[in-house]
């Protein structure tokens, strides 16, 4: 039998669009961790030599995260991942605060994590969790957000530098602002956003993701500014804020990932940014009755949604899967779930039929161009199968 004939058909490329909070690890990342696994296997609480270079390559790692967010190493704690710093970050906030009062601010577009923590806190210690709403583009009014801070009883509040679902960029300034004035720390969820454009120094209390930027998954970063109060809310351990530690070599991968990351951010900007205003103008122009969401303008680079009606999210997922594209749906938070997106709903967005798009460092124009040529055919199918013209 011929060799080819036997070989069957190739397996379609595959082109990744969904790295928002996971993209493909950076070379220079895996040969850090490659590396960091010979020498930094050990405990790096151990006294001994081989103890004291793991603890080594945690601080410098530590240092160079520091570093690139704008921060003193002191400030930076490292935990098992972005979900557990942004828990911790409300927990030990809250409890630090106490005295002050019980309540909790969010934006209505926050993360799962943080959503969720502002209501076991406040629930538990029979406070508000006060969320404040969105415009259609995803953004929050300052004004409104100054005005629940001006409550009393506030602990904490709560604003994501941008949106990882839609790419809108909060206007963190005038709402850092105003939670000066108030009294009341900031906690910046900064997840989608730190390494794909700078973050700038209006937070109290910074949460940022490795997997992100293509660092190592299974790791966060938390960034806690001096003078904000916080007391940890649960046992006692050596690692005070973390318990447990984290893995050294992911550590290192992540700080080595975040310095690239940061030294391509600008022309990363200019080569993805093109792109994703080619699949902007390209869906709305080609896909029937699609919400093309977020601010065109003031938004990540890399990021967007858009949702076709008549057709489920899951389908155009699975759909454009078998084709070799891997794209998300649903919130970026919980798309596990396929739960309609609570972000799109509080911006009064469609929300069926949702596809959301992040590219990443290996992108190409041609991934975007391919992507383009099967994603009409993809949901005029899916219509067409549930009888819909």
């Amino acid at each position: 039998m011929d060799d080819d004939l036997s070989a069957g058909p190739a397996a379609p490329r595959r082109v990744v669009l969904d790295a928002g909070g996971r993209a493909p690890l950076r070379p220079s990342a895996r040969a850090a961790f490659v590396e960091a696994l010979d020498q930094g296997w050990a405990d790096p609480r151990r006294l001994h030599a081989e103890g004291r270079r793991a603890r080594a390559l945690l601080d410098g790692a530590r240092e160079a995260i520091a570093g690139a967010l704008g921060a003193r190493t002191q400030d930076v704690d490292l935990a098992g991942s972005h979900t557990a710093a942004l828990h911790a970050a409300v927990l030990m906030v809250a409890r630090g605060r106490r005295r002050v009062g019980a309540d909790v601010v969010t934006s209505a577009v926050e993360r799962a994590a943080v959503l969720h923590a502002a209501d076991f806190v406040t629930q538990r210690s029979a406070g508000e969790h006060v969320t404040v709403p969105v415009d259609r583009s995803g953004a929050v009014d300052p004004d409104a957000l100054a005005a629940a801070l001006r409550a009393p009883g506030v602990a904490l509040a709560a604003l994501q530098h941008a949106n990882g679902e839609v790419g809108t960029l909060q206007p963190l300034d005038a709402v850092h602002a105003a939670a000066r004035a108030a009294g009341v720390p900031l906690l910046v969820d900064a997840g989608a956003s730190v390494g794909h454009v700078p973050t700038g120094s209006s937070w109290d209390v910074l949460a940022a993701d490795p997997g992100d930027w293509g660092g190592p998954g299974g790791l966060g970063v938390l960034v806690t500014r001096t003078g904000v109060r916080r007391a940890p809310d649960w046992p006692q351990d050596e690692d005070r804020w973390f318990p447990g530690g984290v893995s050294v070599p992911a550590a290192l991968a992540a700080a080595v990932a975040l310095q690239d990351a940061v030294a391509a951010a600008r022309e990363e900007d200019q080569r993805l940014r093109p792109l994703v205003d080619t699949i902007r103008a390209t869906v709305a122009a080609r896909v029937p009755d699609v919400d093309v969401v977020g601010d065109p303008v003031h938004r990540l680079p890399h990021v967007l949604t858009f949702s076709c009606l008549y057709v489920d999210g899951e389908a155009i997922v699975s759909e454009l899967d078998r084709h070799g594209f891997a794209v998300g749906s649903g919130s970026a938070c919980s798309s596990s779930t396929l739960e309609p997106s609570h972000v799109l709903a509080a911006m009064g967005a469609l929300t069926q039929g949702n596809v959301r798009v992040a590219l990443h460092h290996a992108t190409t124009a041609q991934d975007v161009t391919d992507f383009l040529a099967v994603l009409p055919g993809v949901v005029a199918e899916l219509r067409a199968s549930l009888g819909v013209v």
